[in-house]
């Protein structure tokens, strides 16, 4: 009896591999000193591929199936064990499972602001994240460049590689997609695709394939979220200075109270200069309480012209030109108010 455990012990009929939920992606066969019976079988299931290693060199991969091994089988491995169509002798290699299912929701993002070039505002920061999802195409080349010779690779041990050469990509991708940067957030699809284009190629080098990538959100810096802020609140109103200048009274309101009226230093007084108004403080806010107090009824009576003194107008004419070069107005806009602040100085 002791015997025939020992014969059962030493030669393996039977090669195959269960996947667990572990995350492996790679998984060498208990060998132990045993060797492979000539005939046995390998069972390679749907979503696994399967590697023969002999005297460190990769003998034969092989796909989903049942394999009888013979040397019909190893033709590569009869090779590089000269042996003849006789020769039926137990032998050993290393045998080597790969899972080739695909590995969903791998997460991505930027731990600190990433730096890209735009054509509108030149260097600027950027901070997304998303999701991605791979899987091993290539186990002989996966084997050679990540896994080797380690009984088992998880999807935890390449995490940290594989998500910086998402991040490594990102400039590429925003250029790539020639989307500007501040409309990169409602193109996030288009990003996403550019960002699997560019980065699938240094995937293919390790033996992997890009299945899909996701942005499920891109920050701007706050500055440029203030400008993106102003530049929807002009389209809200149509392009409309005056209107803008209402919408603009309107948010600041809350602040005027908040700091206790014009002489706090941080009121709508300021709110009103810095937007470049070109316009009374005291005109707006009469405009927008007689309007108020009326409610529903007709119109109010347009209100006269506020004299502004030579060096407001040119103040004002300033504010507009840094709007303009912020792309909150265009040129046809800011040439219209330029004419028309510029007559006031007749």
């Amino acid at each position: 009896m002791a015997l025939m455990d020992f014969i059962k012990k030493q030669f393996i009929d039977i090669l195959e591999w269960t996947e667990g939920d572990d995350g492996t992606l790679a998984w060498r066969y208990p060998m132990a000193g045993n060797e492979i019976q000539y005939g046995g079988s390998l069972t390679v299931r749907e979503s696994q591929m399967a590697v023969f290693v002999n005297e460190g060199k990769v003998a034969d991969v092989f796909g989903p199936g049942m394999y009888k091994l013979t040397t019909q089988t190893l033709p590569v491995l009869t090779y590089l064990k000269n042996w003849d169509k006789l020769f039926q002798s137990p032998f050993k290699s290393d045998v080597y499972f790969f899972s080739t299912r695909q590995q969903i929701d791998q997460r991505w993002g930027t731990t600190q602001p990433v730096t890209i070039r735009d054509k509108d505002f030149g260097a600027v920061r950027l901070r997304a994240f998303g999701n991605y999802a791979y899987r091993v195409a290539d186990p002989k080349r996966f084997h050679t460049e990540i896994s080797g010779t380690r009984e088992r690779y998880t999807v935890a041990d390449l995490d940290g590689q594989l998500r910086a050469l998402m991040l490594q990509h990102i400039s590429d991708a925003v250029a790539s997609s020639g989307v500007p940067f501040l409309d990169l957030a409602a193109n996030q699809v288009e990003f996403a695709q550019q960002l699997a284009t560019v980065t699938a190629p240094a995937f293919e080098k390790i033996g992997l394939k890009l299945e899909g990538v996701t942005v499920q959100n891109v920050s701007l810096p706050e500055e440029l979220q203030k400008v993106l802020d102003q530049k929807i609140g002009m389209g809200m109103v149509g392009g409309d200075m005056g209107k803008f200048m209402q919408y603009q009274t309107a948010q600041a309101i809350p602040k005027f109270a908040e700091g206790g009226g014009a002489g706090g230093g941080s009121g709508i007084a300021g709110d009103a200069m810095g937007l470049g108004a070109g316009v009374a403080l005291g005109q707006v806010l009469a405009q927008n309480l007689q309007q108020g107090l009326q409610g529903g009824g007709a119109a109010a009576a347009p209100a006269a012209p506020a004299a502004i003194a030579p060096d407001q107008v040119m103040a004002t004419i300033e504010k507009l030109a840094d709007l303009k070069a912020k792309g909150i107005l265009t040129d046809e806009e800011f040439a219209a108010k330029k004419a028309e602040l510029l007559k006031k100085l007749v």
